[in-house]
């Protein structure tokens, strides 16, 4: 009985043990950085936006990485006619699965959601979006090295370009794109970072509201030590 109870405590361990490794490559931190945000922010809405949704996450909160609202409708509201509606689009769940195989997640968390023992959701995102190559055994002509046999075909081939995976299992620039390499791994830093702003909106607040907390508490602590002592002074 011990040991069937030891079995089942660390099955889960086990189970994640057992699936293959992901090398996954470290995702630019791009917290704090609004131009960068705002950049990422047009890649979503023009690339990303026409299959997935953020259905909660509104147009308004982008004034948080500094667009005013009118820059927002002149630029980025193409699914809404108002800033304060919610990143929706207008593709059905039962036609994109007659359509893909399977309905397009919505992305509001997906850089939270894609986080596991091989790194955070932003590096699997990171790696993902830079790692499609071209296979013709596939439906749309795709595939990718971190999620093999993905149905998504590469939405930003235009701006990589095409890529073969050659006979040494490594991804090789076969067609340049609108962007080189460099230039392209920077938009999708951008693109990640304005993913992970969108899953977590207050996220720079949250941490500086952290270190303001705690600088409170230890100056309490220093207060509630020193009221201890007069107290407790008289009684030894």
């Amino acid at each position: 009985m011990k040991k069937l109870l030891i079995t089942l405590l660390f099955a889960p361990l086990l189970a994640m043990a057992s699936g293959p490794e992901l090398h996954l490559d470290k995702a630019p931190d791009r917290a704090g950085d609004n131009a960068a945000l705002q950049n990422g922010a047009k890649l979503f809405i023009n690339y990303c936006l026409n299959c997935h949704s953020a259905s909660y996450m509104r147009y308004n909160r982008l004034q948080d990485i500094g667009l005013s609202d009118q820059q927002i409708k002149d630029n980025l509201l193409f699914t809404a006619d108002k800033v304060g509606e919610l990143m929706r689009i207008s593709m059905q769940r039962e036609d994109a699965k007659v359509w893909f195989g399977a309905a397009p997640p919505d992305l509001t968390v997906i850089a939270r959601a894609r986080a596991s023992e091989f790194g955070s959701g932003a590096d699997w995102l990171y790696t993902y979006l830079r790692t499609f190559y071209r296979d013709p055994s596939r439906p749309t002509g795709w595939n990718n090295v971190v999620f093999e046999n993905v149905g998504m075909p590469h939405v930003l081939w235009e701006l990589q370009g095409e890529q073969v995976m050659g006979e040494d299992h490594k991804l090789k620039l076969e067609k340049p794109g609108k962007l080189t390499p460099q230039e392209y791994d920077a938009a999708v830093a951008d693109l990640v970072g304005y993913l992970q702003f969108m899953g977590e909106p207050v996220g720079e607040f949250r941490k500086k509201l952290g270190v303001i907390v705690l600088i409170a508490l230890a100056g309490l602590f220093v207060l509630t030590y020193a009221l201890k002592r007069e107290y407790w002074k008289d009684v030894h």
